[in-house]
């Protein structure tokens, strides 16, 4: 039954995916808005979504371990996975402006999350509202700069959209079917994997880095994949970094409120150690956007993304608790 639900949760999310990119294709059409801002905002919240479900549904059942462990797993899955296929399936550009804002805030949350972690020995409420109010600031920002930029460049090989003759009703109808089949895809892999996982008798932070947050990653994959097959290669980027800054602000923003994340003392260096290599995940998008051919996520360097998600999940399981 485990396995029927893992297939039927990845075909729920790649058709999720589909609609969500068309539907995002649509609204950027509509608003005059840039792929990327889209991809950082309407695609980031609903392929963050699952996140958010299984983190306060686990912090409430008394696992503030699996809300903390899913959201960091995730966003690694988020670069070593995701991107490092996505870069595999489809070289990717880069924009130079990607690093002067977008980039930047996200390694602030990283590294925000760290050192909150590391003195405070998890999130409580009073963080979990900076969260959630610095994530305020930076959306009013970027929907500032993009109204800034009203100009659209349609991609040749972009959905074929006729956004005359394409209602609203039918946009949010792809909003609607696209973040349902998202959703109801993940909790069923979610199900499958997590049942898996309990069958070889593996850790709570175990389960959550790996099982729990490769399933709620793959809303970003599926959505990944897609927009980098119709070419839609900002409103991929948007939807990765995107992602990342929605899991740590809103996700763990909303979580701690609803129910304070603690961390103990014997389960800190472990979750310290996996928040270094999100920042190092993280970090590493920079550093290749400065390696030949520059300001190109090429083949290569998304190989060697999905080799480091590789080594990262082996060591989880070498020192698992």
């Amino acid at each position: 039954m485990n396995i029927v639900f893992i297939l039927l949760g990845l075909t729920l999310l790649v058709i999720g995916g589909e609609f969500l990119v068309r539907s995002s294709v649509a609204i950027s059409l509509k608003f005059h808005l840039s792929r990327m801002v889209i991809g950082l905002t309407v695609v980031s919240f609903a392929t963050s979504a699952p996140e958010l479900f299984v983190s306060v549904q686990a912090a409430l059942d008394g696992y503030p371990s699996i809300a903390l462990g899913n959201v960091i797993g995730s966003n690694i899955a988020n670069i070593g996975l995701v991107l490092g296929v996505t870069a595999i399936i489809s070289p990717l550009f880069l924009d130079r402006d990607f690093y002067k804002f977008n980039w930047p805030v996200m390694m602030l949350f990283s590294l925000a999350l760290y050192f909150v972690v590391k003195f405070g020995y998890g999130i409580g409420r009073t963080e979990g509202i900076v969260l959630i109010l610095a994530l305020a600031v930076y959306l009013f920002i970027l929907i500032r700069k993009a109204q800034k930029n009203r100009k659209i460049k349609i991609a040749k090989n972009a959905i074929d959209i006729d956004i005359k003759t394409t209602s609203n009703f039918k946009i949010v109808s792809w909003v609607l079917i696209g973040g349902t089949a998202l959703w109801s895809g993940s909790e069923f892999l979610v199900e499958g994997a997590v049942n898996l996982a309990l069958y070889f008798e593996v850790s709570n932070r175990v389960i959550a880095v790996t099982m729990i947050a490769i399933g709620t990653s793959v809303p970003e994959l599926a959505a990944s994949v897609m927009a980098a097959l119709k070419h839609e290669k900002e409103l991929l980027i948007g939807n990765i970094i995107g992602s990342n800054i929605f899991n740590i602000a809103s996700v763990l923003g909303i979580t701690a409120i609803i129910h304070p994340i603690t961390v103990s003392a014997s389960s800190l260096p472990l979750v310290l150690f996996d928040i270094i290599w999100m920042i190092c995940f993280s970090a590493a998008i920079y550093i290749f956007a400065h390696l030949p051919k520059r300001f190109i996520l090429s083949r290569y360097k998304g190989i060697i993304l999905f080799v480091g998600y590789a080594i990262f999940m082996g060591l989880i399981f070498l020192s698992f608790d």
